[in-house]
């Protein structure tokens, strides 16, 4: 194959398209959903006919959507140049003109829904102080602005009750945990959800139109996130009514007509579509579904519900589900790419005996025959989890002869709050060991090639590349950062202050864990390294400062080691932009052509 039918089979890969986010419009049966057609998300809508149509494009990237109970309003949410300030936009003519609604181009904007009047929205914004996130109402027809709660943290409104006097919010305690609070908007009165002396993950809030009870989606007092229901006069005593003492539940939702909740079960990595009899207090699990995950629960009517569904082979639709007779219809085909979907393979799902004995999993892609040169594609998060779904890198890597190895290290989401703390702030490094005891299990057990080991990740997946290269330097012959951290100091020092005190919990303090930040900062040990190293970075990033890839950059290049840095001026934390993330792609896929030497 030439050099140009090899460009363009990458392209095949990179121009993959997916539907995902499904919003129902009101009480009618349409929705809408985003999907990258034009080189960054923006907001589509299925016409009379099924054939997708443009709900309205804005100038950047659309994040979320949130349409008012009847439908007769919608705010868009959009940032800047990847920078994640959201600003919001509103139409009230199915997209045909739209009018700035909440705009401060400086600062963060968390949108916590419509009254159930629809005259107000709620949201929180950092505009009082870049480290504390206060909760607004706003009148959308006059304008109003309405400071209704004031935080030291990071908080965010998620729901109004039915009676339209209180907002449910949410308050960040650590980077996992937070509290729920029920606050009376007149009063200012605060009522926590739950045992706020139990630290805990909540998430989830379904209230029932009855303004007296409500579900959520929790591991207080438990390893894993389970269905709890509270009574809104007495909120702090949950009873928990569906758990798996294994895996977490993901999401819940509750039907239209309150006789149901659909929720999905993360199982290893894919999930489980369950619907929940709140009358019967049974179970029955979907099965005409595609394997994947599962993403954005939609009741569209009683007995049918909109899932987003992706996939390692799908990049992701939207399908119609008929709870009563499990059945399942696709309604769009945007992840459709029959040009290179054929090349696309099933992972296989493993497991590997770390240093200490903890099994940890991994996804395997691409494993074809003994001495095949192997990529490690770490994740980021922390507290996050590779699953079952497209990867377009990952995919193209496995098609050109690569097993790509894809972990869920200790401190992974998804197997229970034992396993995400196994990595907190002194037992960072027990995570890297992992990921060198992955490469001997991927020798020893799938007969890779020792001497033809890359490995990339991005954001914190960024600081294990660089950990791995200096603590594990032997082991690698390639290695991309893509906005990683080189040194937890000066990434604490330079990140937003809300963030700050949240990833602190995870990572450790500048007060007490400065020495241990030194002992184990990649920018600390650049003699170490002996692989190439690409670097990418964007400079609009407020999660990761730039800078952490320009001080490590400088000192590699000062000793002359071999490093490559590339910044996209017009991109954040993520590649957004279709003409960046083919480059960065692209330049990836040949540097580890060149450096693996297959």
């Amino acid at each position: 194959m030439s050099k140009k039918q090899d460009e363009s089979e990458l392209l095949s890969f990179l121009n993959a398209k997916g539907a995902y986010q499904p919003r129902k419009i009101g009480k009618s049966t349409d929705f809408t959903f985003l999907a990258n057609l034009t080189g960054r998300p923006q907001v589509w809508m299925l016409d009379k006919h099924g054939e997708v149509s443009s709900f309205h494009e804005l100038k950047d990237r659309v994040l979320q959507v949130y349409h008012s109970p009847s439908g007769k309003h919608t705010v868009l949410a959009s940032d800047f140049e990847g920078n994640e300030k959201q600003q919001f936009f509103l139409t009230s003519d199915n997209g045909k003109t739209i009018e700035d609604l909440v705009i401060s181009p400086e600062h963060f904007h968390q949108f916590g829904g419509w009254s159930p009047d629809e005259s107000r929205i709620t949201y929180a914004s950092n505009r009082r102080n870049p480290g504390y996130f206060d909760i607004f109402t706003l009148n959308i027809e006059t304008k109003e602005e309405v400071t209704v709660f004031e935080s030291q943290t990071n908080c965010t409104p998620l729901t109004w009750t039915a009676d339209g006097k209180r907002i449910i919010f949410t308050y960040a305690v650590s980077n996992i945990d937070n509290q729920l609070h029920i606050l009376d908007i007149e009063s200012g009165k605060t009522t926590p959800i739950g045992d706020v002396n139990i630290p805990a993950r909540y998430h989830s809030v379904q209230l029932t139109k009855d303004n007296m009870s409500g579900y959520v989606v929790t591991d207080e007092g438990r390893d894993t996130l389970a269905i709890a229901k509270f009574e809104l006069k007495k909120p702090d005593s949950l009873d928990f009514i569906y758990k798996s003492e294994r895996w977490d539940i993901e999401e819940v939702k509750i039907s239209v007509d309150e006789q149901y909740l659909a929720f999905s079960l993360n199982e290893g990595g894919s999930s489980q579509l369950g619907i929940y009899s709140l009358r019967k207090n049974t179970v029955t699990n979907i099965k005409d579904l595609p394997v994947g995950v599962y993403q954005s629960l939609q009741w569209l009517t009683d007995r049918e519900l909109l899932v987003g569904v992706t996939s390692s082979t799908l990049p992701g639709d939207i399908w119609k589900v008929d709870i009563i007779d499990d059945k399942s219809e696709r309604l769009t085909n945007i992840g459709v790419s029959p040009e290179v979907s054929h090349l696309w393979v099933e992972p296989e799902l493993c497991h590997f005996s770390s240093f200490d004995g903890l099994e940890v999993p991994y996804f395997l892609y691409g494993k074809k025959s003994a001495n095949q040169p192997v990529m490690l594609y770490i994740h980021g998060g922390p507290e996050s989890q590779i699953r079952n779904e497209y990867n377009p890198v990952i995919q193209y890597l496995a098609a050109q002869g690569y097993a790509v190895a894809a972990p869920n290290v200790r401190g992974s989401m998804g197997y229970g709050r034992e396993y995400v703390q196994l990595d907190d702030v002194r037992k960072r490094m027990d995570s890297v060991a992992d990921v060198n005891y992955l490469v001997e299990d991927l020798v020893s057990t799938h007969q890779a090639d020792r001497d033809r080991v890359g490995i990339m990740g991005r954001s914190y997946g960024g600081f294990m590349v660089l950990a791995a290269i200096t603590h594990y330097p032997k082991v690698w012959s390639a290695a991309v950062d893509i906005v990683g951290i080189s040194h937890f100091r000066t990434f604490l020092e330079n990140t937003g202050p809300w963030r700050r005190r949240l990833r602190e919990q995870e990572y450790g303090s500048l007060e007490h864990d400065s020495d241990f930040f030194e002992e184990i900062a990649p920018l600390n040990h650049t003699e170490k390294i002996q692989v190439p190293l690409l670097i990418f970075h964007g400079k609009n990033d407020t999660r990761v400062p730039v800078s952490e890839a320009e001080q490590l950059t400088k000192d590699l290049e000062s000793q002359g080691k071999n490093v490559e840095l590339i910044i996209f001026e017009d991109e954040g934390h993520q590649t957004e932009k279709l003409e960046n993330h083919v480059l960065m792609n692209k330049k990836t896929v040949e540097f580890m052509d060149q450096w693996l030497d297959k």
